[in-house]
């Protein structure tokens, strides 16, 4: 059996490393976008890719057996529904769905169908991310006691309502991968609309996440922080433990991962470990394509993305950004 034929849909700044990956690993049949000029650019840098401003005309190819869907997050649901009742497998970039709701539909929908539901929870597939889950496991860092994602960057596109469903996705999808918890509690919302226009673009999450290690219960407490007003980009995640701290920093070409403890004497001593090559694009976009082919569950399948669009559903009810407002929005 060859590899499913996949039509991205969006190849705007991210959708453009979509079609990048597939058509790389001979999967891309068409790009659909409503920009003409990104349209031109595709057919011209991919030879034999067919475009198309219109997504019911893929729906209806029958040579195309999976979906990829790389737009504005609103946009999510409406399309991924309408993919799956088409028939067609689905692969959704974060966030599944802006509404709890909606998630379950769309979990319900491929289910009975027996359709690959997928979300791109990318840093799941990351080979430092699942190095550092590897050495949480073994006990390498001791017992944990606190983990923080901070993901800053300066962004004026703003296309989500909020810096929290644009950045966050990543932050509560990894930590709880690497905590093995599938149910974290948010316990307390900052947010700031520096722009005094409505829009949440700095804020944090405190959170805390119930598992279970060794057999026995116990929540570890963490904090997101995300920024759209940065103009350093930062992605960095550090978890504390008895023993050692581990701090990942992805903006880094090299050495992503560092485990730091103390000498005997007191010095501070840094550890690079090993983890394997690979973007972690190609990666995700590869377990894809084999889900498809197996009709197997994917790792970011709809039970995973439930749990992140459910925490910022409820963070959305906390958080009501005014414009004007100088003080940050609290809410525990």
């Amino acid at each position: 059996m060859g590899l499913p034929r996949v039509a991205v849909i969006g190849c705007g700044n991210w959708g453009k490393n979509l079609v990048r990956n597939f058509h790389h690993l001979g999967a891309l049949s068409t790009v659909c976008d409503a920009d003409l000029q990104r349209l031109e650019y595709i057919a011209k840098e991919y030879r034999g890719v067919a475009t198309t401003i219109d997504y019911d005309s893929v729906l209806a190819d029958a040579s195309i057996s999976a979906i990829v869907i790389a737009t504005p997050s609103d946009t999510h649901f409406p399309l991924a529904r309408k993919a799956l009742l088409a028939g067609k497998h689905v692969y959704v970039e974060k966030p599944l769905a802006r509404d709890v709701k909606h998630a379950e539909e769309l979990d319900e929908l491929a289910t009975n169908a027996n359709l690959v539901l997928m979300v791109g929870h990318l840093l799941l597939y990351h080979p430092a991310v699942n190095a550092l889950k590897d050495l949480i496991a073994s006990g390498e860092l001791g017992e944990l006691l606190f983990v923080r994602s901070d993901r800053m960057n300066f962004n004026m596109s703003r296309r989500d309502r909020s810096v929290l469903w644009d950045l966050a996705p990543h932050d509560i999808s990894m930590m709880s991968y690497l905590l093995d918890c599938e149910s974290p509690e948010v316990s307390r919302v900052g947010g700031w609309d520096t722009l005094q226009d409505g829009t949440v673009d700095v804020a944090y999450l405190d959170l805390s996440f119930p598992t279970t290690i060794d057999g026995k219960q116990k929540v570890i407490h963490g904090q997101v922080r995300n920024s759209w007003i940065d103009p350093q980009k930062v992605v960095r995640l550090t978890v504390n433990g008895t023993k050692k701290t581990a701090v990942l920093n992805d903006t880094q070409q090299e050495d992503k991962l560092a485990i730091h403890s103390q000498s005997a004497h007191g010095g501070n001593l840094i550890e690079h470990p090993y983890y394997p090559d690979g973007e972690p694009l190609h990666l995700e976009c590869e377990h894809f394509l084999q889900c498809v082919l197996r009709g197997e569950r994917p790792r970011t399948d709809a039970n995973n993305a439930y749990n992140v669009v459910r925490v910022l559903s409820d963070v959305e009810k906390r958080l009501s950004s005014r414009p004007g407002r100088k003080e940050p929005v609290l809410n525990s």
